[in-house]
């Protein structure tokens, strides 16, 4: 029987290869060295990962600036309709700016029409404006499902890798030979990990700070079509 020749470098050798040997011995390497082992793999992660930051910062900092109520504005809107000042109510809603604001603003200018043609515009701003907030949900959404796959895939790669250098490398395997290989098998799975996981938790708070302002925005909106039915002063 033919035998099989594996050849273990020195330790300091191996280390050294693998990375930097600290002081007391134990195997020291950057976050960006470790990285690199993922090969171009990582790069796609680190694409994303930026994309995926960038989206969620955008739609927060958007989100919490359309979230933000001047406290006596209805009260205003009230005041003005029922005194049947519309010109005053429409410079009031065009003085604030946000979803609330041009929704009350198209309701305003649909004043004496039916009440359902004018709960019908509001409701089509109203889309509208969710709609625009959304922007950028379904790339976020598309990354935390999709990252998690690429560093499979990059698994995938390395160990296809490392079995090929056991294949070419004949009888004398060396160890060095096949780190390569499980490096990039490994570091991009945990790099897909990180950008699904950042990107799905991303992805579930903006959604959650949208409906929680859907809600507002429907409260908002049942209280204007009540004020119009009340009788005006």
């Amino acid at each position: 029987m033919i035998g099989l020749n594996i050849n273990i470098p020195e330790t300091d050798t191996l280390l050294n290869e693998m990375g930097e040997v600290g002081i007391d011995g134990e195997l020291s390497m950057t976050f960006l060295e470790l990285a690199m082992k993922g090969g171009w793999i990582m790069v796609i992660l680190a694409v994303l990962s930026v994309i995926a930051v960038y989206i969620f910062i955008d739609r927060f900092i958007a989100i919490k600036n359309a979230s933000k109520e001047q406290k006596s504005f209805m009260d205003n809107i009230k005041n003005f309709i029922l005194q049947g000042k519309v010109e005053q109510a429409l410079d009031n809603c065009r003085m604030n700016h946000g979803p609330l604001a041009r929704m009350i603003e198209k309701g305003v200018m649909r004043i004496g029409r039916p009440l359902g043609d004018v709960n019908a515009a509001v409701e089509n701003v109203g889309k509208q404006e969710v709609s625009r907030l959304e922007r950028g949900l379904p790339v976020l959404a598309s990354i935390a499902g999709g990252a998690p796959m690429i560093g499979f895939l990059g698994t995938v790669m390395g160990m296809v890798r490392a079995f090929y250098d056991m294949a070419t490398a004949g009888h004398n395997i060396d160890v060095t030979l096949l780190s390569d290989g499980i490096y990039t098998a490994m570091v991009t799975t945990v790099g897909g990990l990180i950008v699904g996981i950042i990107a799905y938790f991303g992805y579930n708070i903006i959604v959650a700070r949208v409906n929680n302002l859907v809600a507002r925005l429907e409260a908002r909106t049942t209280e204007f079509m009540d004020i119009l039915n009340e009788p005006a002063k």
